[in-house]
């Protein structure tokens, strides 16, 4: 699908502000309404608009300790991939995952209300049979920088316009 500088612009203003209304969108990139929402329903259509949620903040709700780990598995084979990514996906506490080249396997984001409750959690997950032949924790000092997607895909030439 290529993209045109209004589905760009459309979906900027999205990834920053998911309740703006219909009219507002439309006035922000010069389109009438019509228009405009038909964009937003091919864009949505197309699977590049997921959905439209809310960020909570999780730090006002409880506080979160959110500690980076990375991991390494003793096998690199699909099965070994397969279960210890189900067990990812069974894990509240772990709320990113990224598979990676380059030394480890799996950078993951654990967000617990104490190191305790993270060690305990991590120990559970080296007693059980998950293949972890090593990881490194990393506590999170200061939040530095938290961007949307786009910016960076239209900075480096990746979306046509």
């Amino acid at each position: 699908m290529k993209l045109d500088r209004y589905d760009l612009k459309i979906l900027d203003i999205l990834s920053k502000d998911g309740r703006i209304t219909k009219s507002r969108l439309a006035e922000s990139i010069n389109l009438s309404v019509s228009p405009c929402w038909e964009r937003v329903k091919r864009l949505e259509q197309a699977g590049l608009i997921e959905g439209y949620y809310a960020r909570l903040n999780a730090r006002v709700l409880m506080k979160r300790l959110p500690i980076w780990v990375s991991i390494e598995l003793k096998q690199h084979n699909a099965e070994s991939f397969a279960h210890f990514e189900k067990r990812v996906l069974n894990t509240p506490e772990l709320t990113e995952c990224v598979a990676v080249g380059g030394g480890v396997d799996y950078w993951a984001k654990f967000e617990t209300l104490s190191i305790d409750e993270y060690q305990r959690l991590i120990d559970s997950w080296l007693e059980s049979d998950l293949g972890i032949e090593r990881y490194f924790t990393y506590i999170v000092t200061k939040n530095v920088k938290s961007t949307a997607a786009l910016q960076t895909l239209r900075r480096e030439g990746d979306i046509e316009v």
